[in-house]
């Protein structure tokens, strides 16, 4: 990951541990994003409950590093939204 933006120079860490907010972003978002996969099996195949959650969590696993990514970038969002970063 790069220091800074390299189109607006906005520094990406400011302080070690900075992402750890991006973590309970990303845990709500897979977590959603699971519910609704596992929601969409169950009505289409009437699989049992566990079967469903099980093939959501499945379908779930490609978008995880592209989650993570939209988890940072709404981090980053939120934080300067709250407090800018004026360096």
């Amino acid at each position: 990951m790069y220091e800074r933006c390299p189109v607006c120079n906005l520094r990406f860490e400011r302080e070690p541990g900075y992402f750890l907010g991006a973590m309970y972003i990303g845990y709500g978002l897979a977590l959603t994003m699971i519910a609704i996969f596992s929601g969409a099996l169950f009505a289409v195949t009437r699989l049992h409950l566990r079967g469903s959650i099980f093939g959501g969590l499945l379908l779930f696993l490609p978008f995880a590093p592209f989650l993570t990514h939209m988890a940072r970038v709404l981090w980053i969002y939120l934080d300067q939204s709250t407090d800018p970063d004026r360096s």
